[in-house]
């Protein structure tokens, strides 16, 4: 069996970056699978020649159809002021995802502030324009970079982190993204996943003190993902 390729977009002592594929989960879940952390395990533990267990720590996720960048701790020292920086401080991470959306936003550029409350019986989430009991706060801005045929394509910076955020909220504004039939698309996108891709992340290095920002390229098996980025570059 041919061993699985992984994009290894920055790497160190300390952490280790990679552009996750649509389909792939990013620790194990019930359905079995081999999740990503695994097989950065197996890379990590190949490419040193390491003898026994290979540690790595899981500050974030992203959702299983979802592409991009994830973040792994290779030391312990390195996932606690990364778990620090992720949970506590969100300001102190900068998120931005590209998302590809069917209907034409109402305006170019928008700050989107919402009310969260998690379904976990259905894994989702509903968006509120009120407060509610148990809901949380969700603020994102989303900008307009380009457009196709048919699609257009928003960059999102995240200002909090809540479970499904991009998908709730932009859905709550009349944009689902593309394939998310959980949230109101259409249909479903070929070769399955869905139109959201975690483009970029910037953080202090948890070790190093040093600014870092690591860019994700857009998944290369869609050709409207490919025409997009070309547009917007």
């Amino acid at each position: 069996m041919a061993r699985e390729r992984l994009e290894v977009l920055y790497e160190d002592n300390h952490i280790i970056a990679i552009n996750k594929r649509c389909g792939d989960i990013v620790q194990g879940d019930q359905t079995g699978d081999e999740p990503l952390s695994e097989k950065v395990k197996k890379y990590i533990k190949r490419k040193y020649d390491k003898p026994g267990d290979v540690y790595l720590g899981v500050p974030h996720r992203i959702d299983r159809p979802v592409s991009g960048v994830v973040i792994f701790a290779k030391t312990s020292k390195a996932l606690t002021r990364l778990n620090k920086m992720f949970q506590q401080k969100a300001d102190q991470i900068d998120k931005i995802y590209w998302a590809i959306v069917q209907n034409c936003p109402r305006v170019e550029e928008e700050t989107l502030k919402h009310y969260l409350l998690r379904n976990q019986e259905k894994n989702r989430t509903n968006a509120f324009d009120k407060e509610k009991k148990g809901a949380k706060e969700a603020i994102l801005e989303y900008k307009l970079l380009t457009r196709s045929q048919k699609y257009f394509l928003l960059e999102v910076k995240l200002h909090t982190g809540r479970h499904h955020q991009i998908r709730a909220q932009l859905s709550k504004v009349g944009m689902p993204i593309r394939g998310d039939l959980k949230y109101g698309a259409p249909r479903s996108k070929n070769g399955g996943g869905i139109g959201l891709h975690a483009r970029e992340i910037g953080f202090m290095h948890p070790v190093k003190q040093e600014p870092i920002r690591i860019k994700a390229p857009v998944p290369q098996d869609d050709n409207l993902w490919k025409e997009l980025q070309k547009l917007a570059e």
